[in-house]
């Protein structure tokens, strides 16, 4: 159960009575989650999410409010923070920084289709217009530098061939993103997953877990998206979904020529990134709470086979 934080009936409908929301009604931990108390909050008006924050960088919070508040206010479909009567978003609760947002309704795709691969990236595609215009700031935590000073950190938990896949990859992705003309930058979800949004079958009902949410090269974002969404068990590339995606995303915000050239780079980056991310946690630095850290070997297999069979051609757009 990944409630760290139990809350009472009577916490949460003092808390529902700063808002204007109505009166509780039902309250449910969440099991899902890894690093935050999530609940479930009906009332007698609307259904809700609260949750409240375990770990991370608290000072860091407004950033997301104000995303999610910003892709609100520009239509896509995330969940805006509800704000008080005083028009205040974040409160603490139990001692932990709080937050309320509407529930949004769908399923998270274990296995999309190609219309659920085309709607998510005509919304990310938007998402990027968006931010582009964005006027907050927080730089990506886990960019090229953070990849550079932290990969030593696990090199001795690693085979000598898997120390040397890294090694190399690191000083590779120096060379190419180092030194590559500025790419288009923008607001960042971070960590868009598919167990990050949720499907009324191909309707999106919306986009959740903005805490990765950062700004930075829009790639980024992209080939996060494609390593998830579009790759088979072995780590290959499924064309068919890889084209859904990338298809309805370049008609909404066309790569550049510097893009385009660093996509096979960005996307064995982004393979890598998650690798270390959860060496790290495995071996380094272990969760706060009881919980099964992510499997490292899936996105060394996703690395591997970038490596050996490279990107797919990006698809022709009108």
């Amino acid at each position: 159960m990944a409630v760290f934080t139990p809350l009472s009936d009577a916490q949460v409908a003092e808390f529902l009575s700063r808002f204007d929301v109505g009166s509780l009604v039902s309250l449910e931990g969440v099991p899902s989650g890894t690093e935050n108390s999530t609940f479930f909050v009906t009332t007698d008006r609307r259904q809700l999410v609260l949750t409240l924050f375990e770990q991370g960088e608290h000072e860091e919070l407004p950033f997301f409010v104000d995303l999610l508040d910003y892709l609100d206010e520009h239509r896509l479909p995330v969940p805006g923070p509800v704000h008080d009567r005083d028009g205040i978003a974040l409160h603490s609760l139990a001692g932990k920084p709080a937050l309320l947002f509407p529930r949004l309704p769908g399923r998270h795709p274990l296995s999309p289709n190609l219309e659920q691969c085309r709607v998510l990236g005509d919304t990310l595609g938007h998402f990027h217009v968006v931010s582009r215009h964005f006027p907050g700031h927080r730089p990506n935590p886990r960019d090229l530098n953070w990849l550079t000073a932290m990969h030593h950190k696990v090199l001795v938990y690693l085979s000598p061939e898997d120390q040397a896949l890294m090694k190399d990859e690191v000083e590779i992705y120096q060379g190419v993103l180092g030194d590559a003309p500025e790419l288009p930058q923008g607001a960042l979800h971070g960590d868009l997953f598919r167990d990050n949004t949720l499907f009324e079958g191909d309707r999106l009902g919306g986009i959740i877990d903005f805490y990765n949410g950062c700004t930075g090269d829009l790639l980024f974002d992209l080939a996060i998206v494609i390593n998830d969404w579009a790759t088979e068990p072995d780590g290959r590339l499924n064309r068919e979904r890889h084209d859904a995606i990338l298809g309805t995303y370049l008609a909404r915000r066309p790569m550049t020529p510097a893009e385009r050239e660093a996509w096979p780079t960005m996307l064995r980056m982004t393979a890598l990134r998650y690798w270390l991310s959860r060496l790290l946690v495995v071996y380094v630095d272990p969760p706060a709470h009881d919980l099964t850290p992510h499997d490292p070997e899936q996105f060394r297999t996703i690395l591997r086979a970038r490596l050996e069979h490279g990107a797919l051609p990006l698809p022709e757009t009108g």
